[in-house]
């Protein structure tokens, strides 16, 4: 018997007395690594006092596991009488009573075994099975072939072949061990086993599992409970380059090239997989583990040349290997559990803190929640029903499915290829919105280098799923849902943490559904604007992040820190003056935490985490922020996705605002009386005291957007010789959005406040009253809105919006930027205006791009002269600068069109319409009129955003896998 130790003292007495156990041990050698503690002399007391009979070797710290094991082999050989089996076992592996004539019956009943193994179970549980064999996929996984922590029930006691064995509690011969060439010293800790029991099948060797023998292993190394030289910090390190190295030195050369391209392939798609579960250190030891394997292939081959001299030149018997080894799809379903376990700890943990929550709030008031155990919900049908019996006799939940097919039919007009408004058409192909990103010089007018906007990324990462098209169409018809989504969640937890029955589902069901009409009611649907749409689909799931940093475990504040900064970096890019409001109600928040507790508030993991969200929007939008301030578009950081090629005057009035309208003072939105009475409503939410703290938090949030929008409109703004209006429409949902919320709370303070349910006090009549108009008042604003949107709803989106140059100039324009297409409006009178249209025209994104760009004065000169006195040199000119076709759209300057038909160079074209005049330059086109150069420094910028974003997500992702201990 062979006994292996290495600071094994907390295990030793437990092992020492299972062997003590065994009817039949023989001679026991011990061999010791360097243990610090006392686990030499454990073994010595025990071989000299009890029944065991045998000697301790002393080796050093650096001994390996095969090294150890052949030193004791080589004890055994001094003896004189070497045994026919050795009996392998690790200092923290005790066997059962009976194991060692469990494994001596298995051998004596099957003579051709040459290796076998018990059936392993967890120590200290004893209940759970870790091996019964053990054999290895193609990607180099361990496979044991049992579920995670399934229990020892007797169902896998059948005596069988397999692969390998465990070498905790290994009974093998002692010949057929040296015959192979012992464990290979390539492996001083893990993987000996399987690459032991491979050389044997090879061999020709059998391996069998006797689960009537039981050994309880404590898996002190892999589990690291037991730190030695051997398996240092990186424990994972070790076990992966074991498993690569195992598969290298072993498998058949014909397959080695595809092998080792399957595992590098492999490595990188398991190291991504680890960093979205938070194990970036695993995955750098996999990175590592195959760069040490595959740097040394002067080792694999002489550990290949030492594998087929021990089998004597013979061929490996490749088929017992093949009918041993792991089947080939076992790989593929560890990556679909491993994408179960990611979903499953997402979905955890977005009820994780309002479930602890709610658990803290029972401790508090205990009888309230078992009064709520022990009243069923008015909207819960019984538990034996099926599901759609329970949809069909649950109110709210019809009601529900009523509100969602009523928001899906009011955006209806959204479905397709739609433009107007604000909004300007999508792409042909998403490589335009992907081109349009990474470009540093973009061919738009005359070239520019301001950066696209950054809510081109999210919108090409749609649409390489669903198409331009459908990324604008998806966005317009889903946002009103999923907002209702959004607020529901973030209603329901704000309910919780005000009240321990939380809010009403009834008032829920009219505060989500109010604020999901937000961007319909207040105009900004209608004229498509993306900015306050996609705001308003997010916004609820950025408070519902935010709060998070009440949580009690400064973890998960770190964790809501980063959920929180990547859902505001999303909603900035669509509105970035968000940022701004964001900013401030920072330093609000913090100025009142250090009123009122200013001690909790100098602890970082108080006020880190607001910070990260904060400081994490200029770090993912740097690739736009940097660019657009260095190259003059600074005012692209008050705008809105769609507001740079608005009219002047498209900013709301201070009332329009206050009644959440946006955009032409609100007339493509729902009519007042609806604001006003959601306005009253979140006034009046401040008279019932249970809720007051609440709506005060949700006025302070309203306070300081109304404050942010005041200051931004006080900023000028300039584009192209117009001035123009900031984009406040996200600010005019947030401040919708906690009026709503205000609303939700002062309504369920007004329920709280007395009890209407049956025996218990009665309310007074005014309270009842009053409690009466409030409800009429509630419903009136998500049944208004809703007629409204489905029956009156106005909007300027079209499928196919009239332009004003024709086809076939487009076209043109498409084969290559010099191409262009200039477009001069208005009268000498009234004034001029010009824009050059490149491609296909201006799309969603790239119109923010041309509003943006800095005036080209030499072509302004251009079209001075053009217009005024036009020579065949001002012609040349326009040829220079890119320029094919001249159009005038109606209504025409006659003295303008005159001259330009009485100029050489000029010859006139077909407009389509009678009373639109174009021309085509008849000049050879300078091909490189728009080119530039570019810059480096994007890609840079690219890099360390993609970069930032995937350690966001990883660092904001939950964590799948418990600490090893």
């Amino acid at each position: 018997m062979l006994l292996v130790s290495h600071d094994g003292e907390r295990w030793l007495p437990t092992v020492l007395d299972g062997l003590a156990a065994q009817a039949r041990v023989g001679r026991v050698v011990g061999v010791d690594t360097g243990s610090r503690d006392a686990s030499a002399s454990l073994v010595e007391a025990a071989l000299a006092q009890g029944p065991l009979r045998g000697e301790v070797v002393r080796a050093g710290s650096a001994t390996s596991f095969p090294e150890a094991v052949q030193t004791g082999l080589d004890r055994l050989a001094a003896t004189g009488e070497p045994p026919e089996w050795v009996w392998v076992l690790h200092d923290d592996a005790t066997p059962a009573p009976g194991a060692l004539d469990a494994l001596l019956a298995a051998a004596a009943e099957h003579p051709e075994a040459d290796l076998l193994g018990p059936k392993l179970r967890e120590w200290p549980s004893l209940r759970r099975l870790l091996e019964l064999g053990v054999t290895i996929s193609g990607t180099g996984q361990r496979e044991t072939g049992l579920e995670r922590g399934e229990y020892d029930q007797g169902q896998h006691d059948e005596l069988r072949e397999v692969l390998a064995v465990n070498t905790a509690g290994m009974l093998v011969r002692r010949r057929v061990l040296e015959e192979l060439g012992g464990l290979d010293p390539a492996l001083p800790l893990f993987g000996n086993d399987l690459d032991l029991g491979w050389r044997a099948a090879a061999a020709g060797r059998t391996t069998l599992v006797v689960p009537q023998a039981v050994v309880f292993h404590a898996e002190a190394a892999h589990r690291g409970a037991r730190r030695t030289a051997l398996t240092g910090r990186h424990t994972h390190y070790q076990e992966r380059r074991a498993a690569l190295y195992t598969l290298l030195v072993n498998a058949p050369a014909r397959r080695l090239p595809l092998m080792v391209v399957r595992l590098v392939l492999g490595t990188l798609l398991r190291m991504v997989g680890l960093v979205l579960v938070r194990a970036v250190g695993e995955a750098l030891d996999d990175l590592a583990a195959l760069l040490s394997v595959i740097s040394s292939p002067g080792e694999l081959r002489a550990a290949r040349r030492a594998r087929t001299a021990a089998r004597g030149g013979r061929a490996a018997d490749e088929a017992r290997v093949s009918r041993l080894r792991a089947p080939f799809w076992v790989p593929y379903r560890h990556g679909l559990d491993v994408v179960s376990d990611l979903a499953s700890a997402l979905t955890d943990q977005a009820s994780d803190v309002a479930e602890r929550r709610r658990a803290a709030t029972a401790a508090h008031d205990p009888s309230s929640m078992a009064a709520r155990r022990a009243e069923p919900e008015d909207d819960e049908a019984p538990a034996d029903n099926g599901l759609l019996v329970r949809l069909l006799t649950t109110p709210i939940a019809v009601l529900l499915v009523v509100v969602v097919v009523g928001l899906l039919v009011a955006g209806r007009t959204g479905l397709g290829s739609v433009s107007g408004g604000v909004l300007s058409p999508a792409p042909e192909s998403v490589g335009a919105w992907w081109s349009l990103y990474a470009g540093s010089w973009l061919p738009l007018g005359q070239g520019t280098a301001v950066p696209a906007p950054a809510y081109v990324l999210p919108l090409a990462l749609l649409g390489t799923l669903l198409t331009p098209a459908g990324a604008v169409s998806s966005l317009l018809v889903l946002a009103a849902p999923l907002a209702l989504w959004g607020s529901w969640r973030l209603l329901r937890v704000v309910g919780r943490l005000a009240s321990p029955r939380g809010a009403s589902r009834w008032l829920l069901l009219a505060g989500s559904t109010t604020y999901a009409l937000v961007p319909l009611t207040s105009g900004a649907w209608g004229e498509g604007r993306l900015g306050p749409v996609v705001a308003a689909v997010l916004l609820p799931w950025t408070a519902h992040a935010c709060l998070g940093f009440a949580d009690p475990d400064p973890d998960r504040r770190w964790r809501a820190a980063w959920r929180s900064g990547l859902l505001l970096t999303l909603v900035c890019a669509f509105a970035p003056v968000t940022w701004f409001a964001a900013l401030l109600l920072g330093v609000v928040v913090l100025a009142v935490s250090a009123a009122l507790a200013p001690v909790a508030v100098r602890e970082r993991s108080a006020w880190g985490p607001p910070a990260v969200a904060l400081g994490v929007v200029p770090v993912l939008l740097l690739p736009w922020w940097l660019p657009l301030l260095v190259h003059g578009g600074a005012a692209g950081l008050l705008l809105e996705a769609g507001a740079p090629v608005s009219a002047p005057a498209l900013a709301p009035d201070g009332l329009g605002a206050l009644l959440g309208r946006v955009g032409e003072a609100g007339a493509l939105g729902a009519p007042a009386w609806l604001g006003v009475v959601l306005l009253v409503l979140g006034l009046a939410a401040l008279l019932p005291r249970r809720s007051r703290v609440g709506v005060l938090v949700c006025w302070l949030v309203a306070a300081v957007a109304a404050v942010t929008a005041a200051l931004v409109s006080l900023v000028p703004l300039t584009l192209d010789g117009v001035a123009v209006a900031p984009g406040l429409g996200a600010l005019v949902v947030l401040w919708q959005g906690c009026l709503v919320t205000a609303a939700v709370l002062g309504g369920q303070g007004l329920l709280e406040g007395g009890s209407l349910r049956t025996g218990e006090a009665a309310r007074p009549r005014p309270v009842v009253a009053l409690a009466a108009a409030v409800a009429v008042a509630a419903l009136a604003v998500p049944l208004g809105g809703m007629v409204w949107a489905v029956l009156d709803g106005q909007e300027q989106l079209v499928d196919e919006p009239a332009g004003d140059v024709p086809a076939y100039m487009l076209q043109s324009a498409a084969t290559g930027p010099e191409h262009g297409i200039l477009l001069v409006r208005g009268t000498v009178q009234e004034g001029l205006r010009y824009t050059v249209v490149r491609d296909d025209g201006a799309t969603v994104g790239e119109d923010e791009v041309l509003a943006l760009a800095s005036e080209d004065t030499a072509l302004t000169g251009l079209v001075q002269a053009l217009v005024s006195a036009p020579t065949p040199a001002v012609v040349a000119g326009l040829a220079d600068a890119g320029v094919e076709y001249l159009v005038l759209p109606a209504p025409v300057d006659g003295r303008v069109a005159s001259g330009l038909d009485a100029t050489s160079g000029l010859a006139q074209a077909s407009a389509g319409d009678r009373s639109t005049r174009a021309w085509q330059v008849e000049r050879a086109l300078d091909p490189d009129a728009v080119s530039g150069s570019d810059g480096w420094w994007r890609p840079v910028l690219l890099v360390v955003q993609a970069l930032a974003v995937l350690a966001v997500l990883v660092l904001a992702a939950p964590t799948t896998r418990e600490a090893r201990r």
